[in-house]
Parts: C-alpha cells; structure tokens; sequence
C-alpha cells in the first residue's frame, strides 16, 4: 500500500511528536510518505485555510490516490477494527493508493472535506495538527497489525 498524508504545517525541531510518528511509520510495511504544506499565513484564516487546501488538492492530483480521506472532527467515527477493515479491503480489491489530508492550525479546508471519499474523525474534540500525524501514524500500524492478526491491538 501507498500512503500520502498531507498536513498543513511543519514539525519545530526536535518535536517529541515527530519521533513517534517516524517509529510508527518505519513499522509499517506499507511506504507512508509526509508532505508537509506550510504557506505563508496572510492573517486572513479563511483565505489561508483555502490556499493551504488548495496546496493538498494541487498534490492530490499528481499523487492520483484511489481513496481521500480527510481528517475533521466532523467526519465519521470509526472503531479501529472498522478502520483495518476497510483497508484491507481496499487493498483486496487494488485500490491501495491513499492520501489522507489533516488541515494545519486553521483547520480543513471545506473544499478538501467536500472532495475526500471519506471524512474520517478520531472523535469530537480538536486534536492540535501535529499530534493528529501521530495518532493517523498510530492508527495506520494498529490497522496494518489487526490485519496480518498480530496481537497489538487488543479489544
């Protein structure tokens, strides 16, 4: 499987967050690969938000994913068993080219939610930009792991 994730912002140096999304994803046998998309803020969030979201869709269409899925709190709550599930079965059926988009410190664009196969929440609280990669990363070891039946994820 492929994974792109495109996330508004840039980690600081030395960023705690950062080490433990590198050790999840280096444990994936699946490629996973960050861009980071980190505009100039103007001061006017609604126009930063859409040129940051304008970055992710402009990388969407040279990455041609099969599946986007944005993360919002707004999206869908999903157990992590449903999450494995389901790309196991996109994966069963060829479609194994991701790209998961997480909106910096404005937020997701409305314009990348409306254009994401699936909007996709990990609950109704805001999470900061940054640690959401971790928690995508975490995630996607947790689904890779239930799904080759290795006994990480317990329920």
């Amino acid at each position: 499987m492929n994974l792109l994730i495109a996330a508004g912002g840039t980690w600081r140096s030395g960023a705690a967050e950062r080490g433990l999304f590198d050790a999840y994803c280096a444990r994936l046998p699946w490629k996973a690969e960050l861009h980071e998309i980190d505009i100039k803020a103007k001061g006017d969030t609604e126009k930063d938000r859409a040129r940051e979201g304008e970055k992710m869709l402009e990388l969407a269409e040279r990455f041609h994913p099969h599946h986007r899925i944005a993360l919002d709190e707004r999206g869908k709550n999903l157990t992590s068993r449903d999450f494995a599930g389901l790309l196991a079965r996109w994966n069963d059926e060829g479609e194994n080219k991701l790209m998961f988009f997480i909106g910096g410190h404005y937020g997701l664009d409305a314009e990348v939610r409306r254009r994401a196969d699936l909007v996709l929440s990990f609950g109704q609280m805001t999470w900061p930009h940054l640690l959401t990669r971790l928690l995508l990363a975490e995630q996607l070891y947790r689904a890779q792991t239930i799904i080759s039946g290795h006994p990480y994820h317990r329920d």
